[in-house]
């Protein structure tokens, strides 16, 4: 498993460049800020949100000269008209933004939908637009064959994007999707949720399932993955990193190794394992050492292929799964992770 340091070798060139966040505010965002800050002198470094006590707060994270290079751009990736405005003479987008609460979605699709799908095409518009050199979009293990709406907007937004290539044409913008599994440090991963119930005294821990497996990677190599990604992609690509599963019953017993656990049954719209690469996608998809590269397979445009570059095909029926995963993370790893305040953070944002 890569770390952050391996990645760093190839990272894109952020120096003297504009780069504009979206859901610059949360766990990624806040993470992706901080490291472009401590590796690179950008030109602008823009985070783009909807929420300006997040913002406000965020500033207090840097120091007055980081604040200079930093600009806090209040915006809802559903307008495309305050996108279109916030990309002027932006060269790179990274885009986090994305409603990712899989009960809350289910709730509520319409504000899924209109964030993560229409948000998804006015990004793509806007882009286009201003002439933008580079996207890349966040995407989700649960995007692949998903069973709930949340996976099923990003598997659509994951299509715009690589589609936008098209809409982009040779010599336009590049518009990739870099796909991982649950971050240890955010906040939508078990870890809080676990960790709120020890700290509240319960009696045991939730298990949906003992057989459940889930990826895990943290967020200072999701950073370094994207930025790595950035620099080799040629648009049109998903990216897959290589990440450990662990079994969500070993990470309970990780958390609270003396506290009991009780089978609850798995919740609407989870399932027992995640896909990361679907057997339908490994006749598009070529693996290099660190990851995976799953190619478009309607390339109306003229793209480089990784095959160029080493990247080797997979057998017909590969699949990248949780359960069927080469790496597992031991229950020591994951409680290293849990103790490392860089990795994992209760009050993450």
């Amino acid at each position: 498993m890569q770390t952050i340091d391996e990645y760093r070798d190839n990272w894109i060139d952020l120096n003297d460049k504009n780069i504009l966040v979206t859901g610059g505010t949360g766990s990624f965002g806040k993470r992706f800020v901080r490291t472009v800050l401590d590796n690179f002198k950008p030109r602008r470094l823009i985070i783009f949100s909807r929420d300006e006590l997040k913002q406000f707060e965020m500033t207090q994270l840097f120091t007055r000269e980081e604040n200079e290079m930093l600009r806090f751009f209040i915006g809802d990736v559903r307008d495309y008209e305050r996108l279109e405005m916030a990309l002027r003479n932006v060269d790179y987008v990274v885009h986090a933004a994305a409603l990712k609460h899989v009960p809350i979605a289910e709730y509520n699709p319409f504000e899924c939908i209109r964030t993560n799908v229409i948000g998804g095409e006015n990004l793509v518009r806007a882009a286009i637009h201003n002439g933008v050199e580079k996207v890349m979009a966040l995407s989700t293990d649960k995007a692949v064959n998903p069973v709930n709406l949340y996976g099923a907007s990003k598997l659509a937004a994951d299509k715009i994007f690589v589609a936008a290539n098209n809409l982009s044409g040779r010599n336009g913008v590049d518009f990739s999707v870099v796909r991982y599994g649950n971050v240890v440090g955010s906040r939508g991963s078990v870890v809080p949720f676990f960790e709120k119930l020890i700290n509240e005294g319960a009696d045991h821990l939730p298990i949906t399932d003992d057989r459940m497996t889930r990826f895990w990677i943290t967020l200072d190599q999701g950073v370094g993955f994207v930025l790595s990604s950035m620099q080799t992609m040629n648009g049109g690509e998903i990216f897959v990193p290589k990440i450990p599963s662990m079994h969500v019953r070993e990470l309970a017993t990780a958390m609270a190794p003396n506290l009991p656990q009780k089978l609850v049954g798995i919740r609407p719209g989870e399932r027992l394992h995640e896909i990361l690469v679907a057997d339908a996608d490994a006749r598009s998809t070529l693996e290099l050492p660190d990851r995976y590269i799953v190619e478009p397979e309607f390339a109306y445009w003229s793209r480089e292929s990784h095959a160029n570059e080493g990247a080797t095909p997979l057998a017909e029926d590969f699949s990248y799964t949780s359960d069927n995963n080469k790496q597992w993370l031991s229950a020591k790893e994951m409680v290293r992770w849990l103790n490392d305040p860089r990795i994992y953070s209760p009050n993450a944002g």
